[in-house]
């Protein structure tokens, strides 16, 4: 009879376990908070284009600053990946040609990462710039 003999690995395969484990919940946790760090940067750029191509839609530049924080706050809505939004509009070259610039800053949530204890984030920014058309009507600024 050819037997084969098995030996028990059973501590052996516990002992990777336990020593595995810590490790693999560090990384899954550190690939969130990365995640969320660049999803944050996408929503912040992403919010400032929109924001500057609706500013520079506008005629007159208090409606154009109007606009530009409506759609950005509108845009930052979600806390865990965009926290304390901020947008600033510069409208001191508009009119026909000009151009209407948007800046818009975030800190990125670290709510439910303290496992790993992440370090304190600078807030995420962008600017966009829009140009406004050549031949549009505006308001003249006084």
């Amino acid at each position: 009879m050819n037997r084969q003999r098995t030996r028990d690995r059973g501590s052996a395969d516990v002992l990777g376990l336990a020593l595995l484990t810590p490790a693999a919940i560090g990384l899954a946790v550190v690939i969130v908070f990365l995640g969320r760090s660049v999803d944050g940067r996408a929503t912040v750029q992403s919010a400032a284009e929109a924001a500057a191509q609706a500013a520079a839609q506008e005629r007159s530049p208090a409606a154009a600053v109007a606009a530009a924080q409506e759609v950005g706050a509108a845009m930052l809505v979600d806390t865990s990946s965009c926290s304390s939004p901020l947008v600033s509009v510069d409208t001191s070259a508009f009119g026909p040609g000009g151009r209407v610039t948007v800046s818009v800053s975030c800190t990125v949530s670290s709510s439910g990462l303290e496992l790993v204890d992440p370090p304190a984030s600078e807030p995420a920014t962008a600017t966009a710039f829009a140009t406004i058309d050549p031949f549009r009507a505006t308001e003249e600024v006084p």
